[in-house]
């Protein structure tokens, strides 16, 4: 194969959908003579948002640090490349097919999907480039994640909320049960979730399987100096240190949380203060993206991937703290059918009552017409848009030089505005 048979081969890989469970990635990873089992410090991050977050920002300060550091997270936004990275640099193209050829005939005898693929082919590479640490970010869940072959020396949940319950479960206790699973003998735990349920369920698998867990609020304190649009400055205080005025190129105070867990890891595993703050100031290099990233100015333009209320709520109560800056707000919105579309809406009304909903690039999006009788129903005034180019230009119609757009709803979302710029 040349790479784009293997992308076309890969993503019609796709049909076979989600189907939780090990069996077939690790018949998968037999075929490859097992590369899970050489990527060196393993660190897992679970969790349902600041997943990528953590992720870009272990792997930055590992790679700042001297290791050579892999890096495989999802969903991509443009190219299949950004999915698998060692220090910060994608996967080559042609290594993409020359490792699909090789899986090929396990995927299609086992009927692998394409995420089981894709891991297999992540780690394929990671034994190739002779990692030192791996960064891996679970799929989704975590008991039955493709992921969930590694043995992680360290576990990062940054935080635990209801997001595919037809999948996880319908509480708080049963989502956590399934991201907590990741934890296995002798890892070392790190957490800033509060909820006494999710907590409660952590703390049990910790002690079941005899893992260290500490949690963000027992260990440290974090104090939010400054917080602008691609910029964030705060100290993080534990009891033997301060690291003062960190600075990452992130929106949103919320951050922070996610922001000192991956500097607590890095710091236990042993990586020092300079590597730390150079690491996370070159976050970007290693694939973040489209969190609250302004794309232009005069108006301001923000792209962000959050899509489940948790995270939209987040998004929201960031940009009401600089209402006063802008005349008007306008949201250009995209979503998938499985999220909780009425909460995500209400969330939004905090912030607008002007919304564009369009029509994703996705078999799975919400038809733009339904969205958008949705948001009347909250009280919104409503355009709707047959494509993200479309909506793009209505928003470029309505907003003046002192108003924002902000694009958000879904990773698909995102990947399709990039290409559009990039274009």
């Amino acid at each position: 194969m040349n790479y784009q048979e293997a992308i076309d081969f890969l993503f019609p890989l796709h049909r076979f959908g989600m189907k939780p469970g090990l069996e077939r990635v690790l018949e998968l990873l037999g075929t490859a003579d097992e590369p899970q089992k050489h990527l060196g410090r393993v660190v897992h991050i679970a969790g349902t948002n600041g997943k990528g977050t953590v992720a870009c920002a272990l792997a930055a300060i590992f790679s700042a640090a001297g290791y050579r550091t892999g890096l495989y997270t999802s969903p991509h936004l443009v190219s299949y490349t950004e999915r698998i990275r060692v220090n910060g640099e994608k996967i080559p193209e042609d290594l993409i097919a020359e490792y699909c050829s090789a899986l090929k005939d396990a995927v299609i005898a086992g009927k692998a999907t394409f995420f089981e693929t894709t891991t297999a082919i992540a780690f394929m590479f990671f034994r190739a480039m002779k990692t030192e640490a791996s960064v891996v970010e679970v799929g989704m869940g975590g008991r039955l994640d493709a992921t969930n072959v590694v043995h992680a020396d360290y576990v990062v949940i940054p935080s635990i909320s209801k997001d595919h319950t037809s999948w996880l479960g319908e509480t708080i206790g049963e989502i956590a049960a399934e991201k907590a699973a990741v934890i296995k003998k002798g890892a070392r735990v790190y957490t800033a979730v509060r909820d006494p349920e999710a907590l409660r369920v952590i703390h049990g698998r910790s002690d079941a399987v005899g893992a260290k867990l500490r949690t963000l609020q027992d260990v440290a304190g974090c104090v939010v100096h400054s917080a602008e649009i691609g910029k964030l400055v705060f100290t993080l205080k534990t009891a033997g240190k301060s690291m003062e005025n960190l600075e990452a190129p992130v929106t949103g105070d919320f951050h922070v949380s996610n922001l000192s867990l991956a500097v607590l890891a890095a710091s236990d595993a042993g990586i020092e203060e300079p590597a730390i703050r150079q690491g996370l100031l070159s976050m970007p290099f290693f694939g973040y993206r489209a969190r609250l990233e302004r794309l232009s100015s005069e108006p301001d333009i923000l792209l962000d991937v959050s899509h489940n209320p948790d995270g939209i709520e987040k998004s929201v109560q960031t940009l009401c703290g600089l209402k006063s800056a802008y005349r008007n707000i306008y949201v250009v919105l995209g979503l998938v059918r499985n999220k909780d579309v009425g909460e995500i809406v209400r969330c939004l009304k905090r912030l607008t009552s002007d919304i564009i909903t369009l029509n994703l690039l996705s078999e799975r999006g919400m038809e733009a017409g339904e969205l958008g009788d949705v948001c009347r129903s909250q009280g919104f005034r409503v355009s709707v848009a047959a494509s993200a180019r479309e909506a793009l230009d209505l928003a470029g119609g309505m907003a003046g030089k002192d108003d924002l757009v902000l694009i958000t709803g879904s990773f698909y979302l995102a990947g399709e505005v990039l290409e559009l710029l990039n274009g």
